[in-house]
C-alpha cells in the first residue's frame, strides 16, 4: 500500500502524506487551485506538514513545465537549515544554559527592532570582516539583478548576512540519542530575499494580463521559458538561494566561535556530519520522464541518501533524516512539523503559563513574545514522521536544549 491518499483534482491528481495528520480544508483546497494548472506535470505532491499558505500551501512540492509560480516558491527564497555535529557531550554542557544563550544571541543578530531602521539588532551596524568577503563574492550578480530591476536596490544586503530574522527562524542547541551536542539553525534570504519574491510576484501578475482572470488565484500567476522574464526570474532567484545557503554558512561559524569563545565549554571538534538544505527553492529536475521545474514550497529534498533536516517545535524533538529517493513525491519530504494554526490564533489560545510548560527543559524565551511560536501552535512532528515513513528514514534524532528566536 502507498504512503500517500490521493485527492483528485480537476486537472491532475494530489498525492498526500497526511495518514494520522490533519489537513485543513483550506489548504487542500490549494492543493486543488495548483494542481489545476495547465503547466502541473504527472500530480502535486502534499507533505503531512501541509498547511495554508499564500497561494499555494507550504509542505507542496509542485512539478511544472517550461514554467515557475513565483508567489509557490514565496518571498523567503532559499530559506532552509543547516545543522551540525560537535564532539561535545551532554555532559559537558554547562547546568545554567543562560549564559551560553547569551553570547550565542551576542555573536548572532536575531529579531528586528527599529522599524529596520538603522538601530535594527537583527542587522549588522558594522559587518563582520569575513561576512563583507562572502557578499563580496555575491555583489556583482546582485549589481547585474538590479541594473536589470533598479526597485530593487533598497534596504539591507550585506547587512543581513550572518543574521537569523524573526518569525519561525531559530538557532538550537541539541543532544541527539547518543548524548552528542549538535548545533541547528533556520533561516533564509533575510531582506532582500523577501523584496526578490514581492517584485517577481507582482511582475508574474502584470505580465499574464487579462489571463490572471482564469487563474483559481491571482497569487499562482506564473512566468513562462523563453520570456525575458523567466530568465530575469531564474537569474534572481539562484542569487537569493546562494544569499540564504551563505547567511547559515555564516551564522554557524560565528555559532561555534562564539561556543568555543565563550570559555563555558572544553574545547571540541566539529563539521564530521554537517548538513545545509533548503526547503523554499526551485530547481530543474527530471521526474516521470519530463524536464521539469520542481518548486519545494516547505519541502526538503529527500533523493536516496540525501541527507536533509526536519525540525519539530522549540519544545519538540528534530531529526535528521537520509532521502529514500520516493518518486512520487518527487524525492521529497517535509520540511518540519507544520504549523496547526495561525500565529493570531495561537497568541490568543495559549497563555506564557502553557508556554513554561511546554518548554520546560529548554533554555529559551519564556514571555508573550514568542506564544506565536509555541509547540502547540504546531503538528504533532511523531505523527508528521510516521506519516512519511516511506520518503526517509530517521539517522540521528536531536532534542533541543536551547533555542533563540527572533
Amino acid at each position: 500500500m502507498s504512503g500517500y491518499e490521493e485527492f483528485l483534482g480537476s486537472r491532475a491528481p494530489i498525492r498526500a502524506w497526511v495518514r494520522g495528520v490533519p489537513m485543513e480544508k483550506e489548504a487542500l483546497q490549494q492543493l486543488r487551485n495548483v494542481a489545476s494548472l495547465p503547466i502541473v506535470h504527472s500530480h502535486v505532491a502534499a507533505m503531512p506538514d501541509v498547511h495554508f499558505g499564500i497561494g499555494a500551501t507550504v509542505g507542496s512540492v509542485i512539478p511544472t513545465l517550461s514554467a515557475i509560480i513565483p508567489a509557490a516558491v514565496g518571498v523567503d527564497i532559499g530559506c532552509g537549515m543547516v545543522a551540525t555535529r560537535t564532539s561535545l557531550r551532554a555532559d559537558q554542557l554547562p547546568d545554567d544554559l543562560k549564559p551560553l544563550r547569551s553570547a550565542i544571541e551576542r555573536a548572532v543578530p536575531h529579531g528586528r527592532t527599529d522599524g529596520g531602521g538603522k538601530g535594527d539588532r537583527g542587522a549588522w551596524n558594522d559587518v563582520p570582516a569575513a561576512n563583507a568577503d562572502s557578499w563580496r563574492k555575491l555583489q556583482r550578480d546582485y549589481e547585474r539583478l538590479v541594473e536589470l530591476h533598479p526597485s530593487l536596490d533598497r534596504g539591507k544586503t550585506a547587512e543581513h548576512l550572518g543574521t537569523l530574522g524573526g518569525g519561525n527562524h531559530f538557532l538550537e542547541l541539541c543532544i541527539d540519542e547518543e548524548d552528542r551536542v549538535w548545533v541547528m539553525l533556520h533561516s533564509g534570504s533575510r531582506g532582500v530575499g523577501n523584496r526578490i519574491g514581492q517584485h517577481f510576484i507582482q511582475l508574474a501578475k502584470k505580465d499574464m494580463g487579462t489571463l490572471v482572470r482564469n487563474l483559481p488565484d491571482i497569487d499562482l500567476a506564473y512566468v513562462r521559458e523563453g520570456t525575458e522574464r523567466f530568465d530575469e526570474y531564474v537569474f534572481a532567484v539562484d542569487w537569493a538561494q546562494r544569499f540564504a545557503r551563505t547567511n547559515r554558512e555564516l551564522m554557524m561559524a560565528q555559532t561555534l566561535q562564539a561556543m568555543e569563545r565563550s570559555k563555558l565549554l572544553p574545547k571540541f571538534a566539529h563539521g564530521e556530519v554537517a548538513v545545509n538544505c533548503h526547503h523554499n527553492y526551485v530547481q530543474q529536475e527530471r521526474h516521470f520522464d519530463a524536464d521539469v521545474w520542481v518548486t519545494r514550497k516547505g519541502a526538503v529534498s529527500a533523493q536516496q541518501g540525501q541527507l536533509g533536516i526536519i525540525p519539530g517545535s522549540m519544545g519538540a524533538k528534530s531529526y535528521i533524516v537520509r532521502g529514500k529517493g520516493n518518486p512520487d513525491s518527487f524525492h521529497s519530504c517535509s520540511h518540519g512539523a507544520g504549523r496547526a494554526m495561525s500565529r493570531g490564533e495561537a497568541t490568543r489560545r495559549f497563555t506564557v503559563e502553557d508556554h513554561e510548560r511546554a518548554t520546560a527543559g529548554v533554555e529559551c524565551k519564556k514571555d508573550a513574545s514568542v506564544l506565536d511560536e509555541t509547540p502547540m501552535a504546531y503538528k504533532d512532528i511523531d505523527a508528521v514522521m510516521a506519516a512519511q515513513s516511506d520518503l526517509v528514514e530517521v539517522v540521528h534524532t536531536l532534542k533541543q536544549v536551547l533555542c533563540i528566536k527572533g
